[in-house]
């Protein structure tokens, strides 16, 4: 398993070079992004992000004060956004509670810490939390989603009902314990099913995976 994961990640980097993950100008902005960014696409994402910047709220404490209604009148473009300002609002109740509205403290945390305190925030799946903390605080977990099972699956080396925990220790258990590794090979993955690995009539065989599927 080992050597198969190399040899993808080896085939994918070579083909799509450094992907630059995740687009944000904080720690900060990377988790509320990964909240906002459920259920939608990213485009979305960048535009409730914008407004934000642009009232100049894109601060713990400033979004704390926000009543939900008013957050979500802000958070609008991003979908949803009842319901994730609802979310955005247990994170931040959190962020306050825990580590003083300071994601500095939070980044000081051990990563199993962190991880079990998110999961434990209503709103909080998973793949928010790794994206968070991989993401947004640089903690070595891999993020496992939809393109991440998809590619696995086609490639015979995971079972379609495979859960999210099962998958992550593919990665976990035989790559080295590497944020930048794990950071990059996320993103390649999700570039290689968006641009190949469709749901729907996949593109194998221009893949630049083809040649391990058929090795």
């Amino acid at each position: 398993m080992k050597h198969k994961l190399k040899n993808i990640y080896k085939r994918l980097y070579s083909k799509f070079g450094p992907q630059f993950w995740w687009p944000g100008a904080s720690a900060f902005e990377v988790m509320i992004g990964a909240i906002l960014t459920q259920n939608t696409n990213w485009s979305n994402v960048e535009k409730a992000i914008a407004v934000l910047k642009g009232k100049k709220l894109l601060n713990a404490k400033k979004l704390y004060r926000l009543s939900p209604k008013k957050l979500a009148s802000l958070i609008k473009p991003a979908g949803y956004y009842n319901i994730k300002a609802g979310r955005l609002r247990n994170f931040l109740k959190f962020v306050h509670e825990n580590y003083s509205a300071d994601v500095k403290k939070m980044s000081g945390a051990p990563l199993a810490v962190l991880r079990g305190q998110l999961l434990g925030v209503n709103g909080i799946g998973q793949e928010t939390a790794d994206s968070m903390l991989l993401y947004g605080l640089n903690k070595p977990t891999f993020v496992v989603d939809a393109y991440t099972k998809r590619i696995l699956s086609r490639h015979k080396l995971i079972k379609k009902e495979a859960d999210y925990k099962e998958v992550q220790d593919i990665f976990m258990r035989n790559l080295k314990q590497d944020t930048k590794l794990f950071n990059e090979f996320h993103a390649l993955l999700v570039k290689t099913a968006q641009e190949f690995c469709g749901k729907q009539n996949p593109k194998c065989r221009i893949c630049p995976l083809w040649p391990i599927k058929n090795a």
